[in-house]
């Protein structure tokens, strides 16, 4: 006799903007995914106190006698990442960097990245429909921005994203094959360097290297995690975002569609706004260690303690940003989000990832007023296996 199998399907994961946040509050005891003991800490005031206060760091969670954060050797998790570091070496790293990635140097750079939106969309149209607006736009715009910061030519798009799916893995790929992946990342990003030291150009990383033989001392370990951060991290965020966004506003907003084409300056406020409420990945905050007995919104927090900073809690905090608001995507933002951090960590890309959202958003709304999603009803197909997720296709008609 055969017995039925009554367990039932885990439902499907619900869209990023919709993802419920638990209530902002004082600081609590908890436990982070894999059991270790934490304090969350959820209000905004609180989250950015965590994030810009030095004592709060990052290295001490990769200390050899610290409690693991991943199974997986992933690149998040790598001490030699300039986000995993603090102080002079977190500094030093950083400094590298500091004429790229301002605002200043995005602003010369728009023109550009609205030649390669424009050149996307040109190949869009030419698409039978109807097609997939990941596939045609959300990835390769990202893809081909940081390729030409990078100086990278397109025979290696591939392998950046095989390489980024592994370097961001939520643990469902083998060890192995992470190890595999991350070995092949670290060899291109060495010989890569190599290459801008014998004949530098003017793309980043030549400048890069420059900076580091200025600074001395960074060992070359940091400068290959750094190349390889700025690859995967420089588009598969923008990716994300643009995926999620586009099936909230294709799905859910539609109705802010027209006026995102037709005003550039609406535009910036939505991707702002975008930024703002809808997370990359199911993961809910930035983890700390802290140095010493901090107080933090009335509680002390014991030295030692790791600490998770929940960015999507803050960023609803009623105190801050009110609930008549908080939805309206033309409304500016009431403070600064906190979706690319605060303080010494601040994400570097932050200004660039924002130029292509908007940019993106608004040129395709003014091109194709009338997109809309050709399957609304049927169920989201997910890009898994990483920590961010996104849409793995959508497909539209216009």
């Amino acid at each position: 006799m055969t017995s039925l199998d009554l367990t039932e399907p885990a439902p499907p994961p619900e869209p990023m903007h919709r993802l419920r946040h638990e209530e902002s509050g004082p600081p609590y005891r908890t436990e982070l995914p894999g059991g270790t003991p934490a304090w969350r800490v959820s209000r905004y005031a609180d989250v950015r106190q965590v994030l810009s206060d030095p004592r709060f760091g990052r290295a001490q969670l990769y200390a050899p006698d610290a409690p693991a954060l991943s199974d997986v050797p992933d690149l998040v998790n790598d001490p030699d990442l300039m986000f995993n570091q603090d102080g002079p070496d977190h500094l030093r790293l950083r400094r590298t960097l500091r004429r790229a990635f301002t605002p200043r140097a995005v602003a010369r750079w728009r023109p550009w990245i609205a030649a390669i939106v424009e050149e996307l969309l040109d190949r869009l149209e030419a698409r039978p429909q109807p097609t997939d607006v990941v596939a045609e736009f959300a990835l390769p715009l990202p893809v081909a921005v940081i390729s030409r910061l990078m100086g990278l030519d397109e025979s290696a798009w591939d392998r950046l994203r095989h390489w980024s799916e592994h370097a961001f893995s939520d643990g469902t790929h083998e060890s192995e094959q992470v190890a595999a992946a991350r070995e092949e990342f670290s060899a291109f990003g060495a010989e890569l360097l190599r290459e801008r030291r014998r004949a530098p150009g003017e793309d980043l990383v030549s400048g890069l290297v420059a900076a580091a033989d200025e600074e001395e001392g960074v060992p070359e370990a940091r400068l290959v995690s750094l190349v390889c951060g700025l690859i995967v991290g420089g588009h598969d965020s923008t990716m994300t975002m643009l995926g999620n966004a586009l099936l909230y506003l294709l799905g859910e907003r539609r109705d802010s569609w027209h006026r995102l084409g037709a005003d550039e300056e609406a535009a910036e406020r939505v991707a702002d706004r975008l930024v703002h409420l809808v997370p990359l990945g199911d993961d809910r905050g930035s983890t700390r260690h802290a140095a010493t007995d901090i107080e933090v919104g009335g509680v002390t927090i014991p030295a030692g303690a790791i600490v998770l900073a929940d960015c999507g809690a803050a960023n609803r905090d009623p105190e801050v940003f009110p609930a008549a608001t908080l939805h309206d995507l033309f409304a500016p933002l009431e403070a600064p989000t906190l979706s690319f951090g605060a303080g010494p960590h601040y994400c570097l890309g932050a200004w660039l990832a924002r130029a292509e959202l908007q940019l993106g958003l608004h040129r395709l709304a003014a091109r194709f007023p009338d997109l809309r999603l050709a399957d609304p009803t049927d169920p989201v197909v997910w890009r898994t296996g990483t920590t961010s997720r996104s849409p793995r296709r959508l497909r539209v008609v216009w």
